[in-house]
C-alpha cells in the first residue's frame, strides 16, 4: 500500500481534506453557481455498508466533491440543501469512490484527492476510447469489494466524462458479487461551469444539479449485460436518453 492510501485509512486525515477541499469549493458550488438537490429522503436511512452510487460523470473532481458535500450535509440532517457548511465541522468520511490510477497519479493536488478515499484502478479499456478491453483487474475488484465491506462506494460506470459513453461491465459485475443496494445519480451542469478536471472555473452563474433516485430493484442472478443496461438507464446515458437530448451531447462535444 503506497504512503499516501495509507495515510487515507486515518479518519483524522481523511476529515482534514475533506475539510480544506470542502471550504475551497463551497464557494464554486453555492455563491458562484447555484447547487439545487433532490432526493436526499433516498440517502437518509441507507445502511453503513455495501452501499454502491452509480452516476454519469462530468469532471474528475467537482462531481465526486459535490457528493462529499451532500453525504457530509445528510449526516448533519439537512434535506436537499447545504446550507451553511458547518458540517465540515464533523464530516461524513465512511465512503470511497473509484477513479483512474493514471489521474490520481497526474498531479500533486490528484495525490492530495486520494486523501478523500480513492480507490485507485487501472483502466480496462484503450485510450482511444474503442471497445477494446482487457478484462476486471482481480486486485481492482477485490479493492472494491473490501470497501464496499465497510462503507459506501461511489463509481461512475462509463469511467470518461463523455456523453453517453458506453458503461463498463466491471460495475455489473462488483454489483453481481457484492449485491449492494444500488442508488443511481445524475448530475448536470458541471461540465459547464467547470473545465474537464472540475478544479477550474469555466462558467458563472451555472445551475448544478445533483439527484439521487430511489435504490434499484435488481435481480443479482440476470446476466452482468441486463443489470447494466438498467444502471445506464437509471442514470440516463443510455441510448434511449441520448436520443432525447442529442442537443446536449452535440453542446457538450464542442
Amino acid at each position: 500500500m503506497s504512503f499516501w492510501k495509507k495515510m487515507a485509512e486515518f479518519k483524522i486525515v481523511r476529515k482534514a481534506v475533506y475539510a480544506l477541499v470542502g471550504i475551497v469549493s463551497y464557494p464554486g458550488l453555492m455563491i458562484v453557481n447555484k447547487l439545487k438537490i433532490r432526493g436526499t429522503e433516498h440517502i437518509e436511512n441507507l445502511p453503513t455498508r455495501n452501499v454502491l452510487f452509480v452516476s454519469n460523470h462530468q469532471t474528475y473532481f467537482a462531481d465526486v466533491i459535490t457528493f462529499l458535500h451532500i453525504f457530509c450535509a445528510v449526516k448533519w440532517r439537512k434535506k436537499n440543501r447545504l446550507g451553511v457548511p458547518y458540517y465540515l465541522l464533523n464530516p461524513f468520511t465512511r465512503v470511497y469512490y473509484v477513479a483512474a490510477e493514471e489521474t490520481m497519479k497526474a498531479t500533486w493536488i490528484s495525490r492530495i484527492f486520494t486523501l478523500a478515499g480513492a480507490l485507485t484502478v487501472r483502466r480496462t479499456w484503450n485510450k482511444d476510447n474503442t471497445q477494446t478491453r482487457r478484462g476486471l483487474d482481480p486486485s481492482d475488484t477485490r479493492k472494491i469489494q473490501r470497501a464496499l465491506g465497510k462503507s459506501w462506494v461511489i463509481t461512475f460506470p462509463q469511467g470518461t466524462t463523455k456523453p453517453f459513453a458506453p458503461g463498463r461491465k466491471g460495475t455489473a459485475y462488483i454489483i453481481k458479487l457484492m449485491k449492494p443496494v444500488v442508488i443511481p445519480v445524475v448530475i448536470q451542469g458541471f461540465w459547464r461551469a467547470f473545465d474537464k478536471k472540475g478544479l477550474k472555473m469555466k462558467k458563472k452563474g451555472v445551475s448544478l444539479s445533483v439527484t439521487f433516485k430511489e435504490p434499484l430493484v435488481i435481480n443479482y442472478d440476470a446476466e452482468a449485460e441486463v443489470i447494466l443496461a438498467q444502471v445506464m438507464d437509471a442514470i440516463e446515458q443510455s441510448k434511449t436518453f441520448m436520443m432525447q437530448g442529442a442537443h446536449h451531447w452535440k453542446s457538450e462535444a464542442v
